[in-house]
């Protein structure tokens, strides 16, 4: 059976398009994963929704119409407009416990459906990391630490909301320079060495970079470039930049299939395609199942910039 074809065969029902090498689905992603056979992945990089509820519909319109709700509309900052927000510090402790909740429900599909030793790299932020990658834990995962993507975000750095000019010496939050992204693996079978899990599994490691030098843990990257945000026009869209990097450590033989239950508009399958990988991504919003199916050929076509990391030169 070939690559595509075991990718077809994890569609089932579900609506989907083939993309080059690749397959996205429209779907509800614990839907998916609650059918998929045991041991159906090599490895998953995802951008989740940290809130759960900001991309329900009725937030996203609130969006698009400039009006909040959980999405935070923020001011001008030194001549730029700034792109709207999650509001992750309004999350009460009953929205807190629910997120819990969903990653350590979302960590149990995931482990089944992971190959033993597969890595699940998954995006986060400062202010709901630990949250995340413990209920990540507790639902399974062996936690195996963070890769750090740096980039001089927008994000924070506000004096205090309506009240501005009469505490203009102080903000509320640091600016954001960093974005944590959690580095977990299904356990290896007992007494089962990571030499016997690649041989066996194809799974147990990263990838070292092409001139044989480890990965590493620290990514300058820099903010997604108004060329991809014009292909795709995602709120949380990561740049191929980053996301090469990533699917590239996700296989450490290079091959086997790569997910992104969270796809949105489909960088993390852009990224692969670009590399020559096979994967598969799902998305229930259909504005944005709809937009990857042409935005991800496009994306993965992008030049990839090399001034923020040797890294990325080693990958052109």
């Amino acid at each position: 059976m070939s690559d595509l074809e075991a990718l077809r065969a994890l569609t089932f029902e579900f609506p989907h398009h083939v993309v080059g090498n690749s397959v996205v689905i429209h779907a509800d992603c614990m839907a998916w994963l609650a059918r998929l056979p045991e041991n159906s992945l090599h490895a998953i990089v995802t951008d989740p929704p940290y809130g759960v509820k900001e991309y329900e519909e009725a937030q996203l319109t609130k969006r698009l119409a400039g009006r909040g709700g959980t999405w935070r509309i923020p001011p001008a900052f030194d001549g730029h407009k700034r792109a709207p927000l999650p509001r992750f510090t309004d999350l009460s402790s009953k929205e807190r416990n629910k997120l819990e909740e969903f990653f350590v429900d979302w960590a149990r599909l995931a482990l089944h459906a992971l190959r033993p030793g597969g890595h699940l790299i998954i995006a986060s932020n400062a202010l709901l990391s630990q949250l995340v990658f413990s209920a990540l834990v507790k639902g399974g995962f062996e936690f195996r630490g963070q890769i750090i993507r740096l980039v001089r975000t927008l994000r924070g750095g506000d004096r205090p909301k309506n009240a501005e000019d009469e505490f203009e010496g102080v903000c509320t939050l640091p600016r954001g320079n960093y974005e944590p992204w959690g580095l977990l693996r299904k356990a290896l079978p007992p007494k089962m060495t990571v030499g016997e899990c690649l041989r066996e599994y194809q799974t147990g490691a990263l990838r070292r970079l092409p001139d044989g030098s480890p990965f590493g843990d620290l990514i300058p990257s820099g903010r997604t470039s108004r060329y991809e945000r014009q292909i795709a026009d995602h709120p949380s869209l990561k740049p191929q930049a980053l996301m090469r990097q990533l699917v590239y450590a996700a296989l450490p033989l290079g091959t086997g299939i790569l997910a992104d239950p969270f796809m949105g508009s489909g960088a993390t399958i852009a990224a692969a395609e670009a590399l020559g990988l096979t994967a598969i991504g799902v998305e229930r919003n259909s504005t944005y199942y709809q937009m990857s199916i042409e935005a991800i050929p496009r994306l993965a076509a992008l030049p990839i910039p090399n001034r923020y990391n040797n890294q990325l030169r080693l990958l052109k």
